[in-house]
């Protein structure tokens, strides 16, 4: 997964799929090196499906957007502005496609940002399903230093499997916010951290 993070340049071999979420049919763009890139993971599709949307209100920060699932269902379903940010350039440019493709380009910010690097702004619900194989470092970097891009009173919400550390992550994730597991399904945690 190296070349995720380095933007490697690996042949591309594009691939459009189609999914059904929240009553809404999508199709998206994939090709190597985005997370994937078969299709919408389990992971994120259980996020989408358990996130209160009546407490995701005003702007939204999908981090580390991939080829922009979380970000554009959450645009096309709550009609609200997202912003999307990862650190892959085929990412990126996949998710600008993608928001053209499922008509939300109106309502979606796509840029390059390593973890927070490039945000600014406060946000109401930041999302993720954070890259696990890049290592503790920058799951930990997106997920604690989210609380410094909520606006007061606004909502982590995030994916993690059991087996790749939920149950820590979620004591560490006690020290800085409050926290309720929103759903457990087939090891993935769905977790919901409020400032």
């Amino acid at each position: 997964m190296g070349h995720y993070f380095t933007n490697e340049r690996l042949p591309s071999d594009i691939k459009e799929t189609t999914c059904i979420v929240l009553n809404n049919h999508f199709k998206f763009l994939t090709d190597n090196g985005v997370f994937s890139k078969d299709g919408l993971d389990f992971g994120s599709r259980l996020l989408l499906e358990v996130v209160p949307l009546e407490e995701v209100g005003g702007k939204i920060l999908d981090m580390g957007c991939g080829y922009g699932v979380l970000g554009i269902v959450l645009a096309k379903v709550l009609l609200a502005k997202v912003d999307m940010v990862d650190v892959n350039f085929r990412a990126l440019h996949l998710s600008k496609r993608n928001a053209k493709l499922n008509g939300v380009v109106d309502l979606v910010n796509v840029f390059e940002s390593d973890c927070y690097s490039n945000v600014s702004e406060k946000y109401s619900t930041i999302i993720t399903n954070p890259p696990i194989r890049a290592g503790k470092k920058i799951v930990y970097d997106i997920v604690m230093n989210a609380r410094n891009h909520l606006e007061d009173g606004g909502n982590l919400f995030l994916v993690i499997r059991k087996e790749q550390g939920a149950k820590s992550l979620i004591v560490d994730l006690e020290k800085v916010y409050n926290v309720k597991v929103l759903e457990k399904k087939k090891g993935f945690f769905i977790i919901q951290c409020h400032l």
